[in-house]
């Protein structure tokens, strides 16, 4: 059977050798020094992993329309997306619309988000967010970069989810897990996130920097953890100058991998058996060639 594309969502590799086998800590080349080129190589086959990876990474926010995205991600400032999506239930029912927000009372509307945190900022972000829907955009949310960022609340990184999954505008959100992993990976040694998005954007094609934001924060929350990353199970360890941070010993680090697809992730690190619907792929060969 001939190998499937490596960015094809139903296929991982299973190499005969683990790549973690081959993989020591501190000797990765890019610790050595990395070319631009070198580096954007790097980047874009850690993205096309990441696809083979998590084929289906997506926004973990619940939301059914561009105002409860928008919400739901103000409510996630500091809070956890499962504890916003057990939240918004309640929330949306009561408020459906911009002009909800504007005219609500805030003792009501702030406990109702309570759970979230910083409850009260919250409640005010969100009347002041309708209100200015109302007044300035009939009622609408707007898709502009330079629109969203005004709404009380919303900076860069929430326009960016807003934009990337309701208006299908790529952008790069740089959340704590995605500024944590690119800077595990090398691929950039800056913290401002906006410093970040740029450096990242030169790295990946702008078609996929939606869907590689998603991928990144998938990983982030599945494998390279941020007190304890599972290096010795990670199937990106072959690009990871960081690798070591975490355990090492397959069987330890294993033990760490969580998720719904969690064997899929074990199997591409070369630590189980595929599915019956699951093929190898070129791109452990990619590797061995870059």
């Amino acid at each position: 059977m001939p190998a499937s594309s490596p960015t094809d969502a139903t296929a991982i590799t299973v190499p005969d050798t683990p790549p973690i086998a081959r993989v020591r800590v501190g000797k990765h080349r890019a610790l050595k020094g990395e070319t631009e080129l070198g580096r954007t190589r790097r980047a874009r086959r850690i993205n096309r992993a990441l696809a083979a990876g998590y084929p289906d990474a997506h926004c973990e926010l619940d939301f059914t329309n561009t105002l409860e995205l928008v919400v739901a991600t103000v409510l996630s400032a500091q809070c956890t997306d499962v504890r916003v999506n057990q939240v918004t239930p309640a929330l949306f029912a009561r408020y459906r619309t911009a002009e909800d927000y504007a005219t609500a009372d805030e003792a009501e509307l702030q406990e109702i988000i309570r759970p979230t945190g910083f409850y009260k900022a919250k409640a005010g972000h969100l009347i002041g967010m309708g209100r200015l829907l109302v007044t300035d955009y009939g009622g609408e949310v707007p898709s502009a970069l330079e629109d969203l960022v005004r709404l009380p609340g919303v900076g860069r990184k929430t326009a960016h989810v807003v934009r990337g999954n309701a208006f299908g505008i790529p952008g790069l959100t740089v959340d704590t897990h995605f500024g944590r992993l690119v800077r595990r990976l090398k691929l950039t040694e800056e913290e401002d996130p906006v410093k970040v998005e740029r450096v990242l954007a030169k790295l990946i094609e702008k078609k996929e920097w939606t869907m590689f934001s998603h991928r990144i924060i998938f990983h982030g929350r599945r494998v390279c953890h941020a007190r304890k990353p599972a290096c010795g199970a990670c199937f990106l360890a072959p690009e990871c100058p960081s690798f070591g941070l975490g355990p090492v010993e397959p069987d330890q680090a294993a033990e760490l991998v969580t998720g719904d697809n969690r064997e899929h992730l074990l199997c591409l690190a070369g630590l189980g058996q595929p599915g019956e619907n699951e093929e190898t792929t070129g791109v452990e060969k990619e590797r061995n060639d870059a």
